[in-house]
Order: C-alpha cells, then structure tokens, then sequence
C-alpha cells in the first residue's frame, strides 16, 4: 500500500488526469478538423488520434522519468489550427510528408542547439501576429455559429464566462458538458452512433510537393517552436526545472517524425496544461511532481488507444458545438497572441500586416496564407526600419538583494529563469 502511495499520489494522478482532460476537450475539435481538412476518413482519424495519443504518452513518461521533472508533452494545438485553414488543395500524402518535414527541423533543431538561435531570427511580435491570424477564424466561428444554433452556442459561452469568474480552470470542461447537454437536450447529439472500439494504425506514404513544404511544413514548425516550445520551457523555468533544453526539443521533434506517417502531425511541450502539473496542486514536494506528468502521460496512452471512440465522438457532436468548443477553447491563446503582437511600437504596424494577411485566407501558387502573412510582415517591418530602430530603454531600478534563510538551497520549486 505504500509503494502504490509513494507512485500513485491522489493529488499527481488527479493533477495528471486533468492535464489530460483540458489538453484534450480545448482542442480536440481543431484536431478534428485538420484531419478533415487533409482529406481524413474515420479511419484515418482514429489513426491520428492514436498516434498523438501514443506520442504524447511516451514522451510525457520518457521525459519525466528521466529528468525527475514535470515534462508534459502536447499535440500543437495552433498547429492543428494551420492545417485546419491551411490544407486546402493538398493530399493527405502531402499534408503527411509536411508533417515528417517539421518533425524533421524541429528534431534538428534541439539535437543541435539550433533552438534558440533559429527563434532569436524570427521576430516574436511577428510569429504572435502568424498565429493570431490563423487562430483568429475559430474565434470568429464561435460567434457566426450562434445564427443557426443560437440556444447552443449561447449556453456554451455563459457557461464560460460563469466559470472564468468563478473556477477559471474548469470553465472549457464546463462550456463543453454544457454543449453536450442541450445537444442531447435538442436531440442533435447522435450518440447511438458512438461504440467502444480501438484504434489501428493506418499507415500514409507520404508525398512532397514545394507547395506543401512551403505553406503547411515550415509555418508549422514556426508556430510549434515558438507558440508551443517556447512557452513551455517557460512554464518549467518559472516553476524552477532547470532541465536542458535541446534533448526535449530534440525527443519531441524525433518522436514526432516516427508517428508522422499515422498522423502525429505535431508534437511540442505544453504550457496551460504543463502548469496543471508544476504546481503545488500536484504534490506538496516539488521534486515528486514529475509523478503528475508520468500519469498524464498513462491517460494520453489510454486516450490514444480509444482513438476510434473519441473520433466517433466527435463526428456525433453537431457542427456548432464542435465549432463553440474550438473557439472558446483558443479564446486565451488569441488575445495573447495579439497582446504579443502589438505591445512594441516598432514592429506594430508589421505585425498589423502580418494579422491580416495571414487572416484573409490569401493562397498564391499554391502556397498558403500563413507563409504570406510572414512575408508581408517582414516587407513591412524591413520599409519601416523596424529591424533598424532600437529605442533606449529606461535603466532599471536597483532591485533589492534577498538575504538567503540559513541552510536554504535552490532547485525545483525555487524561482527559475526566464529562458
């Protein structure tokens, strides 16, 4: 009974269990529609389902045991929001090869350190303005799906803002019992549909085309570095996990690329579900939180191998509610996203230009929007000399130095670094 407290803590596995839940509930509707949008059956969904879900598992457990941290590992939900805008026009084949592409730079990238260095080139204001703009047609369904489903929608987002007043942390979970509810209430919840079964593992060669590399691969591995990664290593700095940063990047890139063909689109750290399990919610001794993450990690394998479940799931939920779920669930990411993207004056009016093409849908010679908005970003930064100005900031006030308790030592749980 002993060992099974000391590996199975109520608060680690309960803190595990609602990594998992929120992870999955906020954006498993975007999921859904990438897989759609890459021309996805429900095979072929089940198959994503269980590669993400086995991808996410192993790495969640690989990672925490090795480093003794709370690691948690997630799909790319901005990701899974590019592909859902940006597929239009390629294969599955081709989506998958972009998908082993990204997976490919991204294990580069932390195998070699080029982490830090490749993100240092690409303006923050300006990746925050990319994925602001792609993020920003699920806020706008959220709304436009109120006119044919008002009294869904409707609960669905008072039972959000009710719940961000009250318990912040379960108001998506609740916005989405409350759409599931009136479904059924309304009868358009077809549930005799949905069966317990397993996922298979559908294997698709993948296929590459510039277009497909240019429009879907690259803004993809963009968006996960730096709206995933980037974030998530911050989440673990602030909580005092000093672990190195490049084998994470590079395990998460690596494992990605072996799921691609099955459909692990995207792989990255978590960040709002990361910090579910970096707390004191999770256990009382930071050094024993990384049991919270290892048991995410058994939920995301348990999830991954009824990948057919949760595709018929969300193919018996009705349009609206996939499309209020999806748009509440990103509602934070948005407004963080433009808050990042128009906070420095110099690179306002770029990250403006960036928003709006990358928002208007824009496709030349097959090349999606994404990669669009980026570059007339960086036209307009490089016109109004954006790169060039440098405003002087004002000298910081001499912070007071703390007088160490006697005996006191840093490590997990102290404050860490911004990275």
């Amino acid at each position: 009974m002993n060992v099974l407290t000391r590996a199975a803590p109520l608060s680690a596995v309960t803190a595990g269990l609602l990594a998992t839940i929120v992870g999955v509930t906020s954006s498993a509707a975007i999921v859904f529609s990438a897989a759609r949008a890459a021309g996805a059956g429900d095979a072929e969904l089940a198959s994503w389902m269980l590669a993400l879900g086995v991808g996410m598992g192993l790495t969640c457990i690989g990672l925490s045991l090795r480093y003794r941290a709370p690691i948690v590992t997630a799909w790319s939900t901005p990701g899974a929001a590019l592909l859902a805008t940006g597929l239009d026009g390629v294969t599955l084949r081709e989506a998958t090869g972009a998908f082993l592409i990204s997976a490919a730079l991204i294990t580069v990238s932390g195998a070699t350190g080029w982490f830090a260095r490749i993100m240092n080139r690409v303006p923050v204001p300006l990746t925050a303005a990319l994925l602001g703009g792609v993020l920003v047609q699920f806020g706008i369904g959220l709304f436009s799906s109120m006119q044919n489903s008002l009294a869904l929608v409707l609960t669905m987002f008072a039972t959000y803002l009710l719940c961000r007043r009250f318990v912040p942390r379960y108001a998506v979970l609740a916005a989405l019992a409350a759409g599931v509810t009136v479904a059924a209430i309304t009868s358009s919840l077809h549930v005799a549909e949905i069966q317990l079964a397993w996922a298979k593992p559908i294997f698709t060669a993948p296929a590459f085309s510039w277009q497909a590399t240019i429009g879907v691969a690259l803004p993809l591995f963009v968006v996960t570095m730096a709206s995933q990664n980037l974030p998530g290593v911050a989440v673990l700095r602030n909580d005092g996990y000093q672990v190195p940063v490049s084998p994470l990047i590079g395990w998460t890139g690596a494992t990605n690329f072996v799921l691609a063909p099955f459909g692990a689109f995207g792989l990255n750290l978590a960040a709002i579900t990361a910090a579910i399990c970096t707390g004191p919610a999770a256990h009382p001794d930071p050094r024993r939180r990384y049991l919270a993450s290892v048991w995410a990690g058994i939920f995301y394998l348990v999830i991954g191998a009824l990948g057919a479940t949760v595709g018929a799931l969300l193919t018996a939920l009705p349009p609206a509610l996939v499309l209020g779920i999806a748009g509440i669930g990103l509602l934070g990411t948005i407004g963080s996203s433009l808050t990042s993207a128009l906070t420095d004056d110099r690179w306002r009016e770029a990250a403006v230009v960036t928003f709006l093409a990358t928002a208007s849908g824009l496709k030349l010679l097959g090349v999606g929007s994404a990669f669009w908005g980026l570059v007339a970003g960086l036209l307009t930064a490089a016109a109004t000399g954006a790169f060039r100005s440098r405003p002087a900031a004002p000298a910081p006030a001499p912070a007071p130095v703390p007088t160490p308790a006697p005996g006191s030592a840093s490590g997990p749980g102290a404050a860490g670094g911004q990275p």
